[in-house]
C-alpha cells in the first residue's frame, strides 16, 4: 500500500480524528503496513468520524500489536475497546495473550472477560476482607494487573473511610525521624570479569527451530487488503487442519521445487539444505518436485542433471514429482474458477496488459459472460486458438496499490499455427486451406497439452495437493 498525495491527506485526517498527534500520524503513514492495519482497525471499530484520544491510542496499539493468528476475532476485541470495557493497557495486553492462544477457534466471551478483567476487578475488590485493605494498594497491580488505577484508588479510599471514618489533622502529621548514623560500607573487591563466552541461542544451534510444528499451522494467517476497503483473512479452521493432520500423520512435508530450465547453482544448495534439512530434522518428508510449467525452456537433460546433483549432495527425496503430473487437476480447478466468476478469458496483448496495469484499469474482457469464457477456455485447450491470442486471467483487484493483486495470468497457449495450401485433384478452381497446430512439446508430459499453467497459479495449488506443511522457497 503506497500512500500518495490526496490519499495521504485523507489518511492523515482520519488518524488525527482518533486523537493521534500530527507527528505520530505522519510517521505512521510512512509505514505502509501499519497504515493499512490502522485504517482497517478504525473502520472495523466504526470510528471513522473520530473518537477520544484514549480510545484512539488503544486502536493504534491494536493495529501494531494484535496477534496475527487471531484476526478473525479482532472486531470482537474492538467492541470492548469502543465501549470502554477494556480501558487499561494491562487489560489490552491480557486480551492479546488470550486471543493469541485461542487463534481462530471459537470465541468464548465469559473466558475472555475473566482473562481480561472486564467488570471483574470492582466485584472482586468488594469481596476482599477488611484486613487486606492496607496491603491492597501496594500490591494492586500484582493481584489485578488489568485494574484501572483511578478506580483502584477510589475503592481503596472508600474502604478506608468505611473502616476509619473521616480523615483528621492527626492523620496528616508526619512522624518525626531520628537521624541515624550511617555506617560506611565495607570495601568490596572488584569482581573478576567473567570472560566465559555467551552461550549460543537455540536458533543459532538449530536453524530449524523457528519453524512451527504442523499442528500449530492454525496460527498462520494472511491478510489481503482490497482497494474497496474490505479485508480477506485467510486461515486454517480447526476442522480443516485436523483433516490435514490425519492425512500427513502430523509429519512435516516440504519440497525442493526447481524449474528444469538450466543447471543448478550454489543458491540451490542452500534451498536444498533448508527443504531437505527441515524434513530430516523433524522426521518428515521432502519431495523433489520439478516445476515444469514452461516447456519452451525445459529439457530432459536438466531434469536428469538435477536428480543427479540432489543425490550427490546427499539428499534422498521422499518422492519425485512434476507439476505437469497435476495438469488435469489444475485444468479442472481453472474451469471451476471460471464457473464461480473468478476467472475470465482475455485477449489483451502483453503491451496492453502492461498499460492497463499502470493505469489500474480492468481488461475490457473482464466481465464477459461465464459461458463465453468456458467455451473459449475449452477452445484454448483443444488448440483452436493461436498462441498469444488468448490467456486465462484470475479476477483479483486491478485498483490495488499492491501490484501482486493485479489480475494474474493463470493459463497461456504454447502452440504454433500453420496454413497448408492443398490443391485437390489438381483442380485450378478451388483450394482448401487446412489449419494445423503444432503443440509445443513438453519434456515430461509430451504433446498432450497446448495450454500451460503459470508458476503463480500452479505453485501454491500443487503445494496443497501434496499436503506441504512448510513452503520454504527462500530465506
Amino acid at each position: 500500500m503506497v500512500v500518495k498525495g490526496e490519499e495521504s491527506d485523507k489518511i492523515l485526517e482520519l488518524f488525527l480524528k482518533i486523537g493521534l498527534d500530527e507527528r505520530t500520524a505522519r510517521n505512521t503513514i510512512a509505514n505502509n503496513k501499519v497504515t493499512a492495519n490502522l485504517t482497517a482497525v478504525i473502520h472495523e471499530a466504526a470510528l471513522a468520524n473520530g473518537c477520544d484520544r484514549a480510545i484512539g491510542n488503544f486502536l493504534y496499539t491494536v493495529a501494531t500489536k494484535y496477534p496475527a493468528n487471531a484476526l478473525v476475532h479482532r472486531p470482537k476485541l474492538l467492541e470492548y475497546v469502543v465501549s470502554s470495557k477494556i480501558k487499561t493497557p494491562a487489560q489490552l495486553e491480557a486480551a492479546f495473550s488470550f486471543l493469541s492462544n485461542v487463534a481462530s477457534e471459537e470465541f468464548k466471551r465469559n473466558e475472555f472477560e475473566e482473562a481480561c478483567g472486564v467488570v471483574y476487578f470492582s466485584n472482586s475488590f468488594h469481596n476482599l476482607p477488611a484486613n487486606l485493605v492496607g496491603e491492597l494498594f501496594g500490591s494492586i497491580r500484582k493481584k489485578h494487573p488489568w485494574a484501572d488505577p483511578k478506580m483502584a484508588k477510589q475503592l481503596v479510599d472508600a474502604k478506608m473511610y468505611e473502616l476509619l471514618g473521616e480523615r483528621t489533622a492527626a492523620d496528616d502529621e508526619k512522624p518525626s525521624k531520628k537521624k541515624e548514623k550511617k555506617e560506611k560500607p565495607a570495601k568490596v573487591e572488584k569482581a573478576v570479569v567473567d570472560e566465559t563466552p555467551a552461550q549460543p541461542s537455540e536458533e543459532e544451534l538449530n536453524p530449524f527451530s523457528i519453524f512451527p510444528a504442523p499442528e500449530d499451522n492454525i496460527k498462520v494467517h494472511t491478510e489481503v487488503f482490497f482497494s474497496n476497503g474490505s479485508v480477506l483473512r485467510c486461515c486454517n479452521t480447526r476442522e480443516r487442519l485436523d483433516n490435514h493432520l490425519k492425512v500427513t500423520g502430523a509429519r512435516v512435508f516440504t519440497r525442493f521445487p526447481p524449474e528444469p530450465n538450466g543447471y543448478l547453482h550454489i543458491g540451490h544448495a542452500k534451498a536444498m539444505f533448508v527443504d531437505f534439512g527441515l524434513a530430516k530434522e523433524r522426521g518428515g518428508c521432502c519431495y523433489l518436485r520439478y516445476d515444469d510449467t514452461n516447456p519452451e525452456a525445459e529439457k530432459k537433460e536438466y531434469i536428469n542433471h538435477i536428480e543427479e546433483i540432489v543425490q550427490w549432495m546427499g539428499w534422498e527425496p521422499f518422492k519425485i514429482t512434476y507439476t505437469s503430473d497435476y495438469f488435469p487437476e489444475l485444468y479442472e480447478l481453472a474451469v471451476e474458477l471460471i464457473r464461480r466468476g473468478h476467472a475470465y478469458v482475455d485477449h489483451q496483448t502483453p503491451e496492453e496488459i502492461k498499460e492497463y496495469r499502470e493505469k489500474k484499469m480492468n481488461s475490457p474482457w473482464r466481465d464477459r459472460p461465464i459461458a463465453e469464457s468456458l467455451k473459449l477456455f475449452d477452445d484454448m485447450k483443444r488448440g483452436l486458438i493461436e498462441e498469444g491470442k488468448a490467456t486465462l486471467r484470475m479476477k483479483q483487484d486491478m485498483q490495488s496499490d499492491n501490484f501482486n493483486m493485479y489480475d494474474l495470468i493463470a493459463y497461456r497457449i504454447k502452440a504454433s499455427m500453420y496454413l497448408i495450401d492443398v490443391q485437390l485433384m489438381m483442380s485450378l478452381f478451388f483450394d482448401i486451406l487446412f489449419l494445423y497446430f503444432q503443440f509445443t512439446p513438453h519434456p515430461h508430459a509430451g504433446d498432450k497439452w497446448c495450454i500451460y499453467p503459470s508458476y503463480d497459479y500452479a505453485h501454491c495449488i500443487v503445494d496443497s495437493l501434496e499436503n506441504i506443511t512448510h513452503s520454504v522457497c527462500f530465506l
